[in-house]
């Protein structure tokens, strides 16, 4: 059982916010059809480090669980025809196309409510519905730029940092989830189907919320990012990454005095937690020295002594043997249709301490047309039809 049992979500979504949008809503029990053209979904034929499981790309692994998948030509008009047949049997519909795509195929916001009133319709873009930039490529990295996240990451000294993952199209597709949950609730007090937008820009800004927020309103500041280690331009020293003679320690907020008697720094004990903001770029450049004199296993001890909040800098591949994340179950090891082991991420969100389940691995192209069909009411000879005409298909291949 599931928070949405009993939702059907239409997701005409592709690449990674959309598809991870309603992968959410999967997770949380929603029956989620992924409509897909007949060449499939651009995250089934496209992956990151063009890396494929058993012919699945890591970009499906990442967002197709718990859905079904059903191929219909979406230039055709009976496709068309086909897919409002499914809108009229469903609560959401769900896409990340570029505004007024699915306008042109016929399939704009009114000609969806003239089939079910009562749908709640989901865009997910890059700069919103209208607007000066709203055919601009709505692409992860441009959004860093574009929105300060990559002018305020990295150092004074070497300038702007793109960060190494994509976290705005992860942001934006839980404000999707979060939106969408939200017109569901108010639809049972009000009956209405809502219309709920979510921009890439705006995701990208509010994970920004604090220090932008900040800024705005006139926080003191040498520069967009920090300088002699820091890790920002907003925090007291020491706060940011610093090397070890065989890695690199993350250190948080730690008064002067604290960090004195860690790293043997006599002439910080009398500062104060003031002087940890007046004077960030002298305490870091002595945090920094006393590192470096350290081994990783020496400077956790004295940290950990001290009080000091620290963190080892660690990559991907300690994951799978950090306590909490096994003792959280974040990983799930499942098999490809070919009997490959394949890991995913887990839903993040638990329910009375119980990990949300995996019901339905990402499934092939089309692989459940006919049941999706006969489900919005087609008779079996209609459906054989469908797909002897090319209109719809069903296969057993992960991508074309």
């Amino acid at each position: 059982m599931g928070a949405l049992d009993g939702i059907r979500v239409l997701s005409l979504n592709h690449f990674l916010s959309g598809p991870a949008a309603a992968q959410h809503l999967g997770d949380l029990g929603a029956d989620v059809i992924s409509v897909e053209p007949l060449t499939g979904a651009f995250q089934r034929n496209w992956a990151v480090a063009n890396h494929f499981v058993d012919d699945t790309s890591v970009n499906h692994i990442t967002t197709g669980r718990n859905k079904r998948s059903i191929a219909i030509d979406l230039k055709s008009p009976e496709g068309i025809a086909t897919v409002k047949k499914l809108i009229a049997v469903s609560d959401v519909v769900m896409e990340n196309f570029r505004p007024g795509t699915l306008d042109k195929l016929g399939l704009s916001e009114a000609e969806m409510r003239a089939v079910n009133p009562t749908i709640i319709y989901a865009t997910t873009t890059g700069y919103g519905v209208d607007g000066p930039y709203m055919k601009r490529p709505g692409q992860d990295i441009l959004l860093q730029a574009m929105s300060g996240l990559a002018a305020h990451t990295g150092s004074m000294e070497s300038g702007p940092v793109a960060i190494g993952s994509v976290p705005i199209d992860h942001h934006a597709a839980a404000l999707t989830a979060f939106g969408i949950v939200s017109a569901l609730f108010e639809r049972t007090r009000t009956g209405k189907g809502r219309r709920v937008d979510v921009n890439m820009l705006q995701a990208a800004m509010d994970m920004q919320g604090e220090s932008i927020t900040a800024w705005m309103n006139g926080a003191d500041r040498a520069g967009p990012r920090g300088a002699n280690g820091m890790a920002n331009w907003f925090s007291p020293a020491p706060y940011g990454v610093y090397a070890t003679t065989d890695g690199h320690v993350m250190i948080s907020m730690s008064t002067p005095a604290d960090l004195a008697r860690a790293l043997d720094l006599p002439e910080f004990l009398d500062f104060t937690a003031k002087d940890g903001f007046d004077r960030r770029g002298e305490i870091s450049s002595g945090v920094r020295a006393g590192m470096a004199a350290l081994s990783t296993a020496e400077a956790v001890e004295k940290l950990t002594a001290a009080g000091v909040w620290h963190e080892v800098v660690q990559d991907y591949d300690a994951l799978r043997e950090n306590p909490q994340v096994k003792h959280l179950g974040a990983f799930l090891d499942v098999t490809s249709p070919s009997g490959t082991k394949m890991t995913m991420l887990a839903s993040p969100v638990r329910y009375d301490g119980e990990t949300l389940p995996v019901r339905l691995t990402p499934p092939a192209l089309g692989a459940q047309s006919r049941e999706i069909l006969a489900d919005a009411g087609l008779g079996e000879e209609e459906i054989a039809r469908l797909i002897a005409e090319g209109v719809v298909a069903q296969t057993d291949k992960m991508r074309n």
